[in-house]
């Protein structure tokens, strides 16, 4: 394995915040996931804020990962795996803007790629409908307040996390393995 190597950032929303970083932090080649807010049109929204769906902004993670480790590729078909890229504004229970389908991209090369993927998987017909992930340029990115950062990890015995993201970590860990950091 080379040491260095490129960096890139990509921001995505794919539902709660709370349910992507776990499957990320665990993800081989990926040196940094951090939970936030973007794609809205409030400055410095509070959690308050994004959860009343008026600010304009989805909940999203931003993943800083080495290129010569994993792609933009992959990283982009373990998201679409993650959660339901057809159901607009929706992941199960969680209803509103604020946890719709989208990637907010830092270039023109990730955006090419991401509608690219997306083409790829509903070509395969691996979900019911069509996709309706939204892709657009990243404005700005707000960190999510502290108590939401690394919230499966810290909370493992809450309900939504015993109900809702443990399922989805123990899916990703199966469908993933060699993918995993050791």
């Amino acid at each position: 394995m080379e040491s260095g190597g490129s960096r890139e950032v990509i921001t995505l929303g794919g539902g709660c915040f709370w349910c992507l970083q776990p499957i990320f932090e665990e993800l081989r080649g990926v040196e940094k996931v951090v939970v936030g807010y973007a794609g809205g049109n409030v400055r410095n929204p509070s959690y308050e804020d994004v959860c009343t769906g008026s600010t304009g902004h989805a909940e999203v993670i931003q993943v800083t990962f080495n290129t010569n480790e994993i792609s933009i590729e992959d990283i982009l078909k373990i998201f679409f795996s993650m959660h339901d890229p057809t159901t607009l504004n929706r992941q199960g229970a969680d209803v509103g803007t604020q946890y719709r389908s989208v990637i907010l991209h830092e270039t023109q090369g990730q955006k090419a790629v991401a509608g690219k993927i997306i083409k790829e998987l509903e070509t395969a017909k691996l979900w019911r409908g069509p996709f309706v992930t939204e892709i657009k340029q990243l404005d700005t990115f707000y960190p999510a307040e502290k108590y939401h950062q690394n919230y499966f990890q810290k909370n493992p015995y809450a309900g939504y996390c015993r109900a809702i993201i443990a399922p989805k970590v123990s899916k990703f860990r199966k469908q993933f393995y060699e993918r995993l950091k050791k």
